[in-house]
């Protein structure tokens, strides 16, 4: 039987088909749903083995067995992406939302419900290191938390006899730093990893140990320089948390003056270099030896009888200065002395007291006089008024032979018109009354 051939006329632009070009059932070809995924998951795995894909990290989250579930967005897609669990372990970095990256990975389909996805094998961020990434984001962390602060890191002590040194054994730090501290203090070396997988927790596990260590002055951290990947141990934050919680006060010094680490940041003091640690530690017991040498090498010690000659020189150079000095401000002193001494004497209970009797003797014989004078002239004028009242009295009318008349109801009489025959009239003289009868009148 010849086969046929039936064209779908540019189906993917236009579905619709036309009846005769539909193959009866016994030609058509049938998969399964899991066939077809199989067969796109297949194609997109060939064709999509290893891809790098730029963009921007939405929603990440970490399931209960620790793969890394995100999708990677731009302006005009989404993909979902997935990291399983081993490769998101090597990560250095935190992933936030919103980070843009760049992802190595390949394309392939979840058949269980059909999705395309990007597994991930290696994300780093785009314009910043993995490793610098992530010392920013711890460092924000534990500054944050308060780990960094001033006021929690504690003064070194002044004369260290035992010092603790957490470091490689065979590199050229504890070399360094041996040179120096042999012979002038008791050094105990914890030797750990200070490199690769590992050594984060070792020098975390040095640093509890020799805390644990009875009789201890101080603990020196750290190891040579080295590419930020050879210091990184030391940006750990099970170390930064280890040098933060030691009952033991700690120098940080890892690599080279211009390397900082997160150690560096939570130790009590950080030293440029392991070099300068030892130099830390030695520092008060040098400047100690430099002031006694300088004593030594003095002449009250090296010519005793010209150094106190000179000495007996000076002093009487300053007795004289002195005495000269002192000379006026002394006089000046004593003249102001005695005018305060008249100016206290002048307001001393005894002189205010003297002071207010004479002002109340002559307060007393201004009163006295004042009275007197005020007495006369009231007397004065009491006279006068008596003397007028006396002439305007009836009674010295009376006296001069003048009597007055009232009528029966007490008013005295002015006119004879004022009573009728018959009526009784009272007239008073300057000595006695008279009671009459009006006979007439006119």
């Amino acid at each position: 039987m010849p086969t046929r051939r039936y064209l779908l006329k540019d189906s993917f632009a236009n579905p619709e088909l036309a009846p005769e070009e539909i193959p009866p059932p016994d030609e058509r070809k049938i998969l399964t749903v899991s066939e077809l995924t199989r067969k796109i998951q297949t194609l997109l795995e060939e064709s999509f083995q290893a891809v790098w894909v730029e963009g921007e990290i939405s929603q990440p989250t970490i399931s209960t067995k620790g793969h890394l579930y995100f999708s990677l967005k731009d302006s005009d897609a989404l993909i979902k992406c997935v990291m399983w669990r081993p490769a998101r372990e090597r990560l250095r970095f935190n992933l936030e939302h919103g980070l843009k990256v760049v992802c190595l990975g390949k394309i392939s389909l979840y058949p269980p419900r059909g999705d395309c996805q990007l597994y991930v094998e290696h994300l780093e961020p785009k314009g910043i290191g993995a490793l610098q990434l992530a010392f920013e984001q711890l460092k924000e962390r534990l500054q944050k938390e308060g780990l960094f602060a001033d006021e929690r890191k504690r003064p070194l002590p002044a004369f260290p006899e035992r010092v603790g040194i957490v470091t490689s054994p065979t590199g050229a730090a504890i070399e360094d730093m041996l040179k120096l501290l042999r012979g002038r203090v008791q050094v105990y070396l914890r030797p750990v990893r200070v490199q690769g997988d590992g050594a984060a927790e070792a020098v975390a596990q040095g640093i509890r140990e020799l805390n644990a260590f009875e009789g201890l002055d101080l603990v020196i951290v750290g190891r040579g320089g080295g590419s930020l990947e050879d210091l990184w141990a030391f940006n750990e934050e099970v170390v930064a948390r280890a040098v933060a919680a030691s009952r033991i006060p700690v120098i940080s010094a890892v690599g080279h003056e211009k390397d900082v680490t997160i150690s560096d940041l939570a130790a009590d003091l950080r030293a440029p270099t392991p070099t300068h640690a030892a130099e830390m530690v030695l520092a008060r017991r040098k400047d100690c030896l430099d002031r006694l040498t300088a004593v030594l090498d003095d002449k009250a010690f090296t010519e005793l009888e010209e150094w106190l000659g000179e000495l007996t020189e000076g002093l009487e150079d300053s007795r004289d200065s002195l005495i000269e000095s002192l000379q006026e401000p002394l006089l000046t002193a004593a003249h102001r002395i005695r005018i305060l001494q008249s100016q206290l004497l002048s307001y001393s209970p005894q002189a205010v007291i003297l002071h207010q009797a004479e002002r109340l003797t002559r307060l007393h014989h201004s009163l006295e006089s004042g009275m007197a004078r005020g007495l006369e002239q009231l007397t004065s004028r009491f006279l006068g008024l008596a003397g007028r009242l006396n002439a305007l009295s009836p009674l010295a009318v009376l006296a001069r032979g003048y009597s007055i008349t009232f009528d029966a109801k007490g008013r005295i009489l002015k006119s004879a018109q004022a009573v009728s025959p018959g009526d009784l009239i009272k007239t008073k003289l300057l000595r006695g009354e008279l009671t009459s009868r009006v006979e007439k009148g006119r």
